[in-house]
């Protein structure tokens, strides 16, 4: 069992309310609280054997110099971004894993243990999702969206001092990773996207997508993206019949989805709880999405347009069955000028990493073998993994 190491500088505000949050669970009409968050990111991390620190690393309450708060929001509060790091030994290298929508850094939980032999290993959660501040969502606009998550994680990055880091994002955790880099190239020494958001354009939208976005059905399902109509809003008025309805969905996406390396018993059981507690506490950056991606999820900037202007190199990990299509990077590719891979890993979708970790840390190794290994150029692609 894991013998963590947990510091906790100042717990964010990420439930309902500090009112509601004396009530029983049982009698909340939304059974979660912040303490519901990091208890059951707790268990989750108990399945490992590394030991690890957990704190809430303060980025203030706007950008160092200025009168201007975060996020547009004229209150004096600090905001914190939720940090869990593994092996603090400072002569490996050191990577920094950023969530997609919808999760949080715990997701990751499957492949700290393995990544932690040979990496500094931090997991965040993204502003205003997981253990992280949930402030008011108040962005109109793309510009101001993309913002809101680069500019916090630079803040972030400040706070901890690092420099010189291995960055990987998954999804749309993949989305602002890239997008941060091409901001502030100069920290990252190598970007590793998995199944990232973001690269295939709208002209690419597949002919039975756009019959479908033309009918009365595609019709409404456009008016509730575009009135921002989440998945967590859903789960949330669900009451307290969400968790039942998460631990259902979670059993089936990763429990015979795929068809790799299936979760136990006890796992299914706690990323479920983990999961209903995150997608259940106060809408928050969730809102993002009618701002970055319009109908189907086609990116409103699409990445593919700022291939040329890439200056990091990087390894792109899709799962063999991954609903994102690899071809967008392919495309990329061809205009970066920067070193880029592309790796499929069989027997996994989309959370490559859940559904196939040790495909994944085969292919995040390999991605990094220059920093791991001096006979960097020697080593081939692993069998259990496939060049695109």
């Amino acid at each position: 069992m894991n013998r963590s190491t947990i510091t906790t500088e100042r717990v964010a505000t990420v439930g309902s309310s500090a009112k509601s949050s004396l009530w029983p669970s049982v009698l909340r009409w939304i059974p979660t609280s912040t303490e519901h968050i990091i208890a059951s990111e707790t268990s989750l991390l108990s399945t490992l054997k590394t030991s690890y620190v957990r704190e809430q690393v303060d980025i203030g309450s706007g950008p160092p110099g200025t009168q201007t708060k975060w996020f547009g929001s004229s209150s004096e509060d600090h905001r914190f971004i939720n940090t869990v790091t593994f092996n603090s030994h400072e002569d490996v290298p050191t990577i920094v894993m950023v969530h997609g929508y919808g999760a949080s850094g715990g997701f990751f939980f499957r492949n700290f243990d393995a990544l932690s032999t040979r990496f500094r290993t931090i997991a965040i959660d993204q502003i205003g999702w997981g253990g992280s501040s949930r402030p008011d969502f108040t962005c109109k606009s793309t510009e101001e969206t993309e913002a809101w998550f680069i500019d916090s994680f630079e803040e972030w990055r400040k706070a901890k001092n690092l420099s010189d880091f291995i960055l990987l994002g998954h999804s749309f955790g993949g989305y602002v990773a890239a997008k941060y880099a091409l901001k502030h190239p100069e920290h990252i020494k190598r970007l590793i996207l998995v199944g990232p958001a973001g690269f295939s354009t709208s002209d690419s939208m597949p002919e039975n997508l756009v019959r479908f976005k033309a009918s009365w059905k595609g019709a409404i399902v456009n008016h509730f993206w575009e009135s921002n109509m989440t998945p967590q809003k859903i789960i949330r008025g669900l009451g307290p019949w969400g968790p039942n309805i998460v631990r259902k969905y979670t059993s089936a996406r990763f429990g015979s989805y795929s068809q790799g390396d299936l979760l136990t018993e006890e796992e299914s059981k706690l990323l479920a709880d983990y999961t209903y507690h995150t997608l259940a506490a106060k809408g928050s950056g969730e809102f993002c999405l009618k701002y970055i991606f319009s109908f189907a999820a086609y990116a409103r900037k699409p990445l593919l347009h700022s291939a040329s202007e890439w200056k990091v190199p990087t390894t792109f990990i899709y799962g063999q069955e991954d609903w994102m299509n690899y071809q967008g990077a392919e495309q990329a590719r061809k205009d970066m000028n920067v070193p880029c891979e592309i790796i499929r890993v069989p027997k996994a979708g989309h959370f490559v990493f859940i559904d196939n970790p040790s495909g994944f840390h085969s292919a995040v190794f390999h991605a990094c073998r220059q920093f791991l290994s001096r006979n960097s150029e020697e080593q081939p692609l692993p069998d259990n993994l496939i060049s695109v």
